[in-house]
């Protein structure tokens, strides 16, 4: 009977750690898909082309989107501006990193570093 019962234990602290695994993985995949959508109205709100990838859109997004929520949230502003100010905070950030993309160096563009 102890057998069963410390059998029966581990099933239920197996099964409550991996819904919190599965929790965290999945909330870090919806901040992904978010910072990718707000990374992204970020880079349309910007005039040009912006040499970044997806991988930097995306990151600019979170932070935009994590940075736009503190100051929103500051400033007791509702759901609207705290999303404008996320674009407004990742838009700033996508031309930060564009323009430290434009100055690095690229491997075979003959400028010495």
């Amino acid at each position: 009977m102890g057998f069963l019962l410390i059998l029966l234990l581990a099933v239920i602290v197996l099964l409550v750690i991996g819904a919190v695994v599965v929790g965290v993985v999945l909330k870090l995949l919806w901040w992904a898909l978010i910072g990718l959508v707000i990374g992204a109205l970020a880079r349309l709100a910007l005039p040009g082309r912006q040499p970044i990838g997806a991988l930097a859109t995306s990151a600019s997004g979170i932070a935009g989107s994590l940075l736009g929520g503190i100051i929103a949230h500051a400033a007791d502003l509702g759901g609207l501006l705290q999303f404008l100010i996320a674009i407004g905070v990742a838009a700033v950030i996508v031309a930060v990193v564009a323009r430290g993309e434009q100055r690095a160096p690229r491997a075979g563009d003959g400028r010495v570093a």
